[in-house]
């Protein structure tokens, strides 16, 4: 019923982008519009295209290199310019068996684990620990080393679903760094709840780091259904040794986890380029990353994001060739850390960007519009909103912050436009098994495709006065 509600809601959408657009001041570029809102739909093939031919793409494995040889094929035969692959090295890990039980004081039972990206080994036989339980981050920083030396730190958290997102930068630092502030006090493996929203008995992988110097542990993230389950316990076992008066029974936890580090290994970006008319003019940057994370096939992170920017590119190609070059960016190893992203800047830092601007947070509509341009550029900003505005886009009063494959360009000062995608249901999906392409709503995907294709119309034929 849910996607039934959802479906008949964005329908009408698609009937507010075929009746406002004729109506709209000034247009940019109309036929590229009009091209998105009622041609083909290269983001759906692009998107259904990758996640079957290729499927999971993790970064720098047979894989990824297969996605990366289909991009090339597929971006040539759609008429791009300058197509190419920019090749990079990098340190490689890849997961192996992930098991995980309690084993006591109740009856043993299964969890469903998946180890997090630079996870150490267990070994072949696993390791036996008692848990400790830290409600959140903040709790496992403030507790003294004695508390963790020789034991799996279990980390909790409270993330909710939100529209914009907001929760992950906080919650996310249990999987970022909590299990390396674990392995400083001494712990012996880490196990988070799942970074996601939703309540499915499937475990959210993604990467944890390191610093230099501390030797890496075990770690792994719990579905929340499971994550529920060991709290229950927990709190069991708390409460009947407080009922004694005794210590309580320790929460025991069985845990095998067999990723391995393969070393340098290859990945690379894909350029492709829509070639402008004024060759002095600084180009438009737009990305989204080819990679995956291995669970599920990279439906909503990322194809449908390379889906986006190629078909709002191409509809811009194909109503007239714009005065500034439109360079695409399907970036390699963005969810391992970013390699493609710092590759690019390394290649190309030096060159100057009118605009950088990323899809990379699901295919569900975009509904907030967001500015980080210089004060010459009001003007074109206001053209932007008023263009975007039929479509359901309102804007957004805080400055844009880009995405994290062009991140490094907009740090150095390249100015940057965020089209907000709805993230609501993103983090129930997020780096799970579920990320597949029946959670692509073909509906929202298109209307992503026409307010980047009027977005991305206006930007291209800026003039220097409007965008220097």
């Amino acid at each position: 019923m849910k996607n039934i509600r959802r479906t008949v809601r964005f329908a009408g959408i698609a009937a507010l982008l075929l009746t406002t657009v004729a109506s709209t001041a000034s247009p940019p570029s109309p036929s590229a519009v009009e091209l998105a809102q009622k041609g083909d739909d290269p983001a759906w093939a692009i998107t259904e295209g990758l996640t079957t031919e290729v499927g999971p793409r993790q970064a720098a494995t047979d894989a990824e290199a297969a996605a990366r040889r289909w991009a090339l094929t597929r971006l040539t035969q759609m008429g791009f310019q300058n197509v190419r692959e920019e090749p990079f090295m990098m340190q490689t890990w890849v997961r192996g068996d992930e098991e995980a039980s309690l084993i006591g004081p109740f009856q043993p039972q299964k969890l469903h684990i998946a180890a997090l990206g630079n996870s150490a080994s267990t070994g072949t036989k696993g390791i036996d620990g008692d848990i400790v339980y830290f409600a959140s981050y903040d709790a496992l920083v403030a507790a003294p080393d004695a508390a963790v030396k020789g034991k799996i730190v279990f980390i909790d958290h409270q993330m909710k679903a939100a529209q914009d997102g907001s929760g992950y930068g906080q919650y996310g630092r249990a999987r970022f760094t909590g299990p390396n502030v674990a392995a400083k006090k001494g712990a012996i493996a880490t196990v988070i709840r799942s970074i996601g929203t939703d309540n499915h008995r499937v475990p959210h992988t993604g990467g944890t780091n390191f610093d230099a110097g501390v030797k890496p542990i075990p770690a792994g993230a719990l579905s929340n259904p499971d994550a529920d389950q060991l709290v229950r316990q927990w709190q069991r076992t708390q409460a009947t040794g407080a009922a004694s008066g005794a210590n309580p029974a320790p929460l025991r936890m069985k845990l095998l986890l067999t990723p391995r580090n393969l070393g340098q290994q290859r990945s690379g970006n894909v350029i492709a380029e829509v070639s402008g008319s004024d060759p002095a003019a600084s180009p438009v940057i737009i990305a989204c990353h080819l990679d995956s994370w291995d669970l599920g096939t990279g439906a909503i992170d990322d194809a449908a994001g390379c889906g986006i920017i190629t078909a709002a590119a191409k509809h811009v190609m194909t109503a007239g060739q714009p005065r500034r070059t439109i360079r695409l960016l399907w970036a390699g190893a963005e969810e391992v850390g970013v390699f493609g992203g710092k590759a690019y800047f390394d290649a190309h830092g030096k060159e100057k960007h009118a605009v950088a601007m990323e899809s990379d947070f699901g295919a569900d509509r975009v509904w907030r519009v967001d500015f980080k341009l210089p004060d010459s550029a009001k003007a074109l900003s206001d053209r932007i909103a008023l263009a975007v505005a039929p479509f359901g886009v309102t804007r957004g009063a805080h400055p844009a912050g880009g995405g994290a494959d062009v991140g490094a360009l907009i740090e150095a000062g390249t100015p940057a436009i965020d089209l907000q995608q709805d993230g609501t249901r993103y983090f129930d999906l997020h780096h799970t098994p579920d990320d597949t392409l029946d959670k692509v709503d073909p509906v929202q995907l298109r209307q992503n495709v026409v307010a980047w294709t009027a977005t991305l119309a206006i930007l291209a034929n800026s003039s220097d006065a409007e965008l220097p």
